[in-house]
């Protein structure tokens, strides 16, 4: 598979997970702090299995990682995963880039033909010279 319809993929997956107001909520959570699930639970106002649903989602989405601390390993913290949202910025990036160049043609399109080619800074000298 092409590294673009990886990257596509990847970027679907994504999207699908955050598609759901509850997981959104619960990355926006988790970028404030590392939390249980029975904390993110009660944040959302949701049963736990619920929860445990959409953390599963999140997880293999790749969004969030879960950790064990070291004094207590039943106490599972679940947090932000850094590179995460990489390919999705990075479609994100594309598709500014390719509006951006839509935007600049149109703008030339529209001086060229209802300006009668000439350009605004144009008429603004011309303007200050009367």
């Amino acid at each position: 598979m092409r590294n673009d319809e990886q990257e596509g993929q990847q970027v679907a997956v994504l999207f699908g997970a955050l598609a759901d107001p509850a997981r959104r909520q619960v990355v926006e959570l988790l970028g404030q702090a590392p939390r249980r699930a029975g904390e993110l639970a009660a944040a959302v106002g949701m049963s736990a299995p619920a929860m445990s649903r959409h953390l599963r989602v999140l997880l293999e989405a790749g969004i969030v990682v879960d950790e064990r601390t070291a004094h207590d390993a039943r106490l599972r913290y679940f947090r932000l995963r850094p590179t995460s949202m990489v390919a999705m910025q990075a479609w994100l990036d594309q598709l500014k880039a390719h509006f951006d160049e839509q935007l600049a043609s149109f703008k030339q399109h529209v001086d060229r033909h209802h300006l009668g080619g000439r350009q605004p800074e144009q008429d603004r000298v011309e303007e200050r010279a009367q």
